[in-house]
């Protein structure tokens, strides 16, 4: 039997309808949701995330300011942009765009963010909030989008093994550490893991975040497995994009498979517009 394929747009929509009613009420208090995104230079995985996320906030209506810099921008001029926005009191999220030119202190940038504004995760004291368990600070929205999707489809998570490919404070470490508060057993693998294929057959929930396209093939995969695939690569010899895991076989072996494209993605995008509403709920509140 083939697998049952795990789409997006169903979970996008779900989570789009609880925000409803909570943007009206902020409005009817007159403030409007806005994210404010900074993008350097025009790397298309860049655009065509930033297309997403604008058509979902206008869906919504929530406020979307971009903001580009040229790719010889310098760090000053970034952290003066991210600065005008952290000032600005009707902007209630920042979102940054990744990786940063190799001249640039990542982390510095990052930094400048202000936790309460940073609402994909990256600041070191927004990190440091998700790996105490500490209540406020938000998750990097594509390893949140991870656990959205497992409840959306009813997949028990509790008690369960989960193996992670790929262990970047982006995605895949944020994303294991969710699947932990869920009380799964987790693993996180690496380019130096041993034997990955056989740790992927032991896992329940495999979540692949490599970007490296076939990383998991059907040596790696068992029947029963439900399978969450980050990754997002366009393959020139097959002139499409593709995933992190062999989709064809996957489908004949494992249980569930998200789709790709058409999977995380659009979940990712609904869950940043989640936080730009909390942080707006957050910062205006009484």
């Amino acid at each position: 039997m083939a697998a049952v394929i795990l789409k997006g747009a169903p979970v996008a929509e779900a989570i789009s309808e609880k925000l409803t009613g909570r943007i009206a009420r902020l409005r009817d208090r007159g403030v409007t949701p806005c994210l404010g995104m900074l993008r350097v230079g025009n790397r298309p995985g860049d655009l065509s995330y930033e297309r997403s996320a604008r058509r979902r906030c206008e869906a919504l209506g929530i406020e979307l300011r971009s903001r580009v810099l040229d790719e010889d921008t310098s760090q000053e001029e970034l952290i003066a942009a991210i600065e005008d926005f952290n000032r600005d009191g009707t902007v209630h999220g920042i979102l940054l765009f990744r990786p940063l030119p190799e001249t640039m202190d990542a982390r510095a940038v990052c930094d400048a963010i202000t936790p309460f504004k940073d609402v994909d995760g990256i600041s070191s004291r927004s990190m440091a909030a998700v790996y105490a368990g500490m209540e406020h600070g938000f998750f990097p929205c594509t390893a949140q989008a991870v656990t959205e999707m497992l409840h959306y489809y009813d997949i028990p998570v509790c008690g369960k093994r989960a193996v992670v490919v790929g262990r970047s404070l982006v995605t895949g470490r944020p994303a294991a550490m969710l699947l932990l508060r869920e009380h799964a057993t987790v693993t996180v693998c690496h380019t130096r893991t041993q034997d990955l294929p056989a740790l992927c057959r032991e896992a329940d929930i495999l979540v692949t975040a490599t970007g490296h396209i076939d990383t998991v093939t059907a040596g790696a995969m068992r029947p029963g497995q439900v399978v969450i695939d980050i990754g997002l690569t366009y393959d020139e010899q097959r002139q499409r994009l593709c995933g992190d895991v062999d989709h064809d076989a996957a489908e004949q072996i494992v249980d569930c498979i998200s789709a790709v494209p058409g999977g995380i993605g659009a979940v990712t995008s609904t869950v940043l517009a989640l936080h730009v509403v909390e942080a707006a709920e957050a910062q205006t509140e009484g």
